[in-house]
């Protein structure tokens, strides 16, 4: 795998706006000239003033810098002015095949639908499965995004991946959010002959917001009143047999105790927008959000990953998850990124970390899953 490939994809590029006209087409020069630090994203204050305007639209996950998708979605929405018509699916090699926009939950909402990807050669049969669910701070992001971070392992043809989409804060509060993604886990248990996955071998892993979701789902297999009533796979349940969770926050109340851009007690904060209304009004909500309030013994195996200067999700939030975890006689790693933010990340080690972490939980390999101290790499060009 890339370097980068778990978390973002590897060039990025705004367009601008300016008079009428689309800025930004050359795109090495565009994203060389305003990636002023060499870190492989574009944050607010590395672009030009004309083009400071356009960054909230860009950014359509809000997790403050610009993804190359994202930039895409927005140069297409420049060019189809008022048109409502969503992106297709972002196109793959000819190693995998996509099953897009099912639905998991007997319902017709089209955020109720995940994206089944499986290899043309499978290497085992049937096959472990690597779920991804989306960041974009509950309230933005697509289940769309997760082909390009699940496609390179299916593309080895020893798992099938699924990315999941679910309601956003814009249309339910918790515990929609949970309740989707645990009847999109009872979908693929009840459709595993069917589709040649293997029921016994689940392992998610998120972004940030995503994150969050799959912690959440490592920690409440045993929480009866997290798992709702969506679809037609009630009997199935829930649990997953291993969690990477990058970045996700995990104690909601603690959130606004460490550094961070975000006052997240704020009543249009992301963490109030989730739990319907500001943080600290809804305590019991917020509580039962948070993946750390769900510990116990037995729960999923688990491997964060989070920077230490992550001005989002606080570097702490993935510190006591995993103190906790520990504490409870949970399997537990925490790979701190040295110098990293909010994703990001350029350090080939991350990657090989996690492939081995899957390895061991899905197909069952004899390997030994690292934690501790990364530094944050810096591209080759920017190294002297």
């Amino acid at each position: 795998m890339k370097p980068s490939s778990i978390i973002i994809p590897t060039l990025i590029l705004l367009v601008a706006v300016s008079n009428n006209t689309v800025l930004g087409q050359a795109k090495k020069t565009i994203f060389d000239r305003w990636d002023s630090n060499g870190d492989g994203r574009l944050t607010r204050d590395e672009l030009p003033a004309n083009a400071k305007p356009n960054f909230d639209r860009a950014d359509g996950d809000k997790d403050g810098f610009i993804s190359r998708e994202e930039d895409t979605l927005f140069r297409n929405q420049l060019r189809q002015p008022g048109s409502k018509k969503k992106p297709s699916t972002p196109q793959t090699n000819a190693s995998i095949k996509i099953k897009s926009d099912i639905a998991y939950a007997g319902t017709d909402n089209p955020r109720q639908t995940l994206n089944l990807i499986v290899p043309v050669a499978r290497k085992t049969k049937p096959l472990p499965v690597l779920v991804f669910i989306h960041g974009g701070g509950w309230q933005n992001g697509d289940k769309r995004s997760g082909i390009r971070q699940l496609s390179r392992f299916v593309e080895s043809g020893k798992y099938a991946g699924v990315s999941i989409g679910y309601r956003l804060t814009d249309e339910a509060h918790w515990p929609a959010q949970i309740h989707d993604c645990k009847a999109a886990i009872r979908w693929i248990r009840g459709n595993a002959k069917k589709h040649g996955l293997d029921h016994r071998h689940i392992g998610v892993f998120g972004t940030s917001a995503g994150g969050h979701l799959v912690a959440m789902l490592g920690t409440s297999g045993d929480v009866v009143e997290l798992e709702g009533q969506l679809g037609a796979h009630r009997k199935e349940h829930s649990r997953v047999n291993c969690v990477g969770n990058f970045f996700g926050p995990s104690a909601l109340l603690e959130m606004s105790r460490f550094p961070s851009r975000i006052d997240h007690d704020a009543p249009d904060s992301p963490e109030s927008k989730l739990v319907g209304g500001p943080l600290q009004e809804k305590k019991q909500i917020a509580l039962s959000a948070s993946p750390i309030t769900h510990v116990s013994r037995g729960d999923a195996p688990m491997l964060s990953i989070h920077g230490t200067d992550d001005q989002l999700v606080p570097y702490n939030q993935s510190v006591i998850l995993h103190k906790a975890l520990i504490k409870a006689g949970c399997e537990s790693t925490l790979i701190t990124v040295k110098g990293g933010r909010h994703g990001g990340f350029n350090s080939p080690e991350i990657d090989k970390r996690l492939e081995a972490f899957f390895a061991k939980h899905l197909l069952g390999a004899k390997v030994k899953v690292e934690g501790g101290e990364i530094d944050q790499e810096r591209p080759k060009t920017q190294q002297q």
